[in-house]
């Protein structure tokens, strides 16, 4: 896929001047130009959010790189984004124009969104770069998005890259334009998701009931099951028992007369003698 990398030439509008004056007017010549802005990242997490840097708004062959952190937004280019009659063609659009609004306000008017539109060409892609590839068949090149848009002086690496991000949008749009349309489906621009597999729910043991709150749980119906099967259960114990006591073999009658036979224990009692007995008088024959 070749690189695509704009063909014309850049120039760098720091402030107010003929450069600025001459700017204005070749775009205003211009039906459709690119639009895009570029604004110093973030590393660090808890840091202030940047303002925008920088503002590109491009034609065929002449691209024009507003420093807006410096330059602000002067009347004239609030005016140049507030003509309907010149479409201002790029991506998330919204988000570029609240960054502009923060330096003086301007209504929002003839902007063109390619990632709300892309879907009418059966496109579901967002991004600047995939959309290139798709609608044009070129490959961005995304090696200074990260880059330090506030610095002193841009580097060509960086002109040129702001340069092509607002060039191609206008060269994407001119070519869907030319294309038959083919919108995609409600379905086709949310596919269903896969749902992540729920983890299998571990049987807990649960606590016992006691014995009266599980009676009072049972319906009337349960209760006379419950009740026929311990009468059940208790007649087949009993009638267990009953066999049990006729299945014990019956005494031999040599075994009958070995027990008659066996001497009994004596049991020795002791008998006192009366107490009269006991202590008798000695008798006197004199």
């Amino acid at each position: 896929m070749p690189l695509g990398a704009f063909p014309g030439t850049i120039t760098v509008i720091e402030k107010t001047g003929f450069d600025f004056l001459k700017a204005v007017a070749y775009l205003r010549t211009q039906k459709i130009i690119g639009f895009d802005t570029e604004t110093r990242p973030v590393f660090a997490p808890g840091q202030h959010h940047n303002h925008v840097a920088l503002l590109q708004l491009s034609g065929p062959r002449k691209a024009y790189l507003f420093r807006v952190a410096s330059l602000g937004m002067p009347k004239m280019l609030c005016n140049l984004m507030a003509n309907p009659r010149i479409l201002k063609v790029g991506a998330a659009v919204h988000d570029d124009v609240r960054g502009l609004q923060f330096y003086q306000k301007f209504p929002e008017r003839g902007f063109v969104d390619l990632q709300k539109i892309a879907y009418e060409w059966g496109i579901r892609d967002k991004s600047v770069k995939k959309l290139a590839a798709n609608i044009l068949g070129v490959k961005i090149s995304k090696s200074q998005q990260l880059s330090n848009w506030e610095a002193e002086e841009l580097s060509p690496a960086q002109q040129m890259y702001a340069a092509t991000d607002a060039w191609v949008c206008r060269e994407m749009y001119l070519k869907l334009l030319q294309c038959e349309k083919h919108p995609l489906t409600p379905e086709q621009l949310n596919p269903p998701q896969p749902q992540p597999e729920q983890p299998k729910a571990t049987k807990t043991a649960q606590p016992a009931k006691p014995a009266a709150e599980e009676q009072k749980a049972l319906s009337p119906s349960q209760k006379r099951r419950r009740r026929r099967k311990r009468a059940k259960a208790a007649a087949a114990a009993a009638g267990g028992g009953a066999q049990a006591e006729a299945a014990k073999p019956a005494a031999t009658p040599a075994a009958a007369e070995t027990a008659a036979d066996k001497p009994k224990p004596k049991h020795r009692r002791r008998h006192r003698k009366p107490k009269a007995q006991q202590e008798a008088p000695p008798q006197n024959n004199d």
